[in-house]
């Protein structure tokens, strides 16, 4: 009897460990970025009227940074449930390639369905560069624990920032609280600029960075649309040409 647990305690003092080690992983420069993120975030959802508990709600349900700064910009429009939810839907959509070459990192032929679904709830930007940089180092079968562990603590972490965030913003300036959100969209572009594995991913950006203005004033309210469609054609074009001068 004590030889058939001995395998299996040590199975889970290994899964515990790499659980701790993914939770290690959370404190980084990554995970010190995505925090200061969260701090613009959690001064407009106040600002917005959101509760202290609304707010922590959003940010262990909807694990996503841009889900949930949409989710306040259409409470502050004041849309409807189904828009507001639709909204949040197609925000997700680009975590949907991110879940696709994850998985099956993690996957092993013993890992339950439901652990695949769980961890698929903590895939965003951060969580999924930080570990498929790090599962370099991590054994297959202990990948699905290295990843529980750093998308818990992520969430956990930025739970702690918007808590503290509610408790201090009343006594920031004004000004400070403005640009502490800015922090936002310079988290997104600086993650997204380094997570790129081909040029055409940065090219994207910095055409998007200067249709932005220009659409915004040409097309207002639909600027993002056609400047993304726009930036995203010319560096998918781009990436073509380059692939068939390499191949000529």
């Amino acid at each position: 009897m004590s030889c058939s647990e001995t395998p299996r305690s040590g199975r889970e003092e290994k899964r515990l460990l790499w659980f701790r080690r993914g939770a290690q992983a959370a404190f980084s420069i990554p995970g010190l970025i995505l925090a200061s993120a969260f701090v613009g975030f959690a001064g407009l959802a106040r600002d917005a009227g959101l509760t202290l508990t609304q707010t922590l709600f959003m940010t262990g349900i909807v694990w996503a940074l841009p889900a949930k700064v949409v989710l306040v910009g259409a409470i502050l429009a004041g849309n409807g449930l189904l828009a507001a939810a639709f909204a949040v839907t197609l925000s997700s959509v680009r975590l949907a390639p991110m879940v696709v070459t994850l998985i099956p990192e993690i996957r092993t032929p013993k890992t339950p369905s439901w652990v695949l679904y769980l961890l698929s709830h903590f895939v965003a930007v951060t969580s999924w560069v930080v570990a498929m940089e790090r599962f370099r180092s991590v054994p297959k079968t202990m990948r699905a624990s290295f990843y529980a562990g750093l998308g818990s603590t992520l969430i956990l972490n930025n739970m702690v920032v918007v808590t503290l965030v509610f408790v201090l913003a009343a006594r920031l300036p004004p000004a400070v609280s403005a640009a502490l959100f800015f922090l936002t969209p310079l988290y997104f572009l600086t993650s997204l600029w380094g997570s790129a594995r081909e040029r055409a991913g940065q090219a994207a950006m910095l055409f998007g960075l200067a249709l932005g203005p220009v659409f915004h004033l040409l097309t207002p309210g639909f600027d993002l649309v056609a400047a993304g469609l726009l930036a995203g054609s010319a560096a998918f074009g781009l990436h073509l040409i380059g692939k068939r001068r390499r191949q000529a």
